[in-house]
């Protein structure tokens, strides 16, 4: 969209082709790194660090159609900034640990913020990627409107791959109107009696974007329409009180207080009708229970024996989990081991996440 801009792009990928060439002729496997945001979850190991951040900017934006298509190393907020011009966002709100977060580093953690039950994940609203393989060639996958979307949709494959199928240079994502109004309310309320309330409230609010208990409160946001949210505050106005914002963001980013609590933090995805596990610790319940953070000193085998049990999985929110296993089965493992080697036979990108054997 900008010529100088694109200029620098076009000098930036001739930069990060030189550099892969290089790595792949001494056999130096390659850490991908974008804003580096999520450097705590999976710090770059490999002998070669290859930062994608310079590769930025908008190439397309087509508002009437509801899409956007940027370099990876876009930054998020730019991205924000411009559709929030023309009334519209980025649905499955993102997490970020700064104004560095880039548009690629969120495709590729493939992480959703609170509104992920309400709006879908990012998988949902990416229509098309540019890939680059170790060969230095940029593949083209997907389009920029869903009836593109056809056969293996390698597009949605590499959204949470975390890089190991390849570098993601370009994105065409699915934008929406952003809501016209937000209320956020919380009351106290015990975690049995919030467990019951969220049960029921994806029936009784259309307007829902976020239902959280931090162990004291429940929060409830909405978002929408003026008369929905309205109508939905109002019914809860004799329990409820007002608040901002801030703690929906903190929320998304992980900077509640809660989150800086010096034991391990656990990460449980279960289904939301799940009952209250039988592990010490502090709890805070996001996405109505389906995403359950926990402050623990129980052992891992605990942790992962009880979400197992409770038809969910469980993994260590730091850099010693595997991410890409998490939760997989044996079977699971190896299908994902050879679609790996199908993409990045060398395997080039990441060699630290690659999928560990039984």
């Amino acid at each position: 969209m900008d010529g100088a801009q694109d200029s620098l792009a076009r000098a930036a990928l001739a930069d990060i082709r030189a550099r892969l060439a290089r790595a792949v002729a001494d056999h130096q496997p390659v850490s991908l790194r974008g804003g580096g945001t999520h450097d705590f979850l999976r710090p770059p190991a490999g002998p070669v660090v290859l930062a994608l951040s310079s590769y930025a900017g908008v190439i397309a934006y087509a508002p009437l159609e509801l899409v956007i298509v940027a370099r990876a190393g876009t930054p998020l907020v730019e991205i924000e900034t411009l559709l929030a011009q023309h009334g519209q966002c980025l649905a499955f709100e993102a997490p970020r640990g700064s104004a560095q977060s880039t548009l690629g580093g969120v495709i590729s953690t493939g992480l959703s913020g609170p509104a992920r039950p309400y709006t879908a994940s990012v998988r949902d609203h990416v229509l098309g990627v540019g890939l680059l393989n170790s060969q230095g060639e940029l593949l083209q996958f997907g389009g920029r409107v869903m009836k593109n979307v056809a056969g293996y949709d390698v597009s949605r494959l590499v959204t949470g791959a975390w890089g190991v199928l390849g570098p993601i240079m370009e994105i065409a994502v699915r934008v929406v109107p952003a809501p016209a109004t937000e209320c956020c309310l919380r009351w106290p309320l015990s975690l049995e009696a919030a467990r019951a309330w969220m049960r029921e409230a994806g029936g009784r609010f259309s307007p829902l974007t976020g239902l959280c208990h931090d162990g004291e409160y429940l929060h409830v946001r909405f978002s929408g329409s003026a008369a929905a949210v309205a109508a939905a505050a109002e019914a809860l106005i004799n329990v409820a009180s007002e608040e901002t914002s801030d703690f929906w963001r903190q929320l998304r980013d992980w900077a509640l207080p809660f989150f800086a609590d010096g034991r391990a933090l656990w990460r449980l995805v279960l289904p939301p009708n799940a009952p209250n596990l039988a592990l010490s610790g502090s709890w805070l319940w996001d996405w109505g229970g389906a995403q359950r953070w926990l402050k623990t000193t129980a052992t891992a085998a605990e942790i992962t024996a009880c979400a197992t049990a409770a038809g969910g999985y469980a993994s260590a929110f730091d850099a010693n989990y595997s991410l890409l296993n998490s939760g997989l089965t044996a079977v699971q493992r190896a299908l994902q081991k050879r679609i790996r080697h199908s993409f990045d036979p060398l395997q080039m990108f990441n060699p630290e996440l690659s999928p560990q054997d039984d």
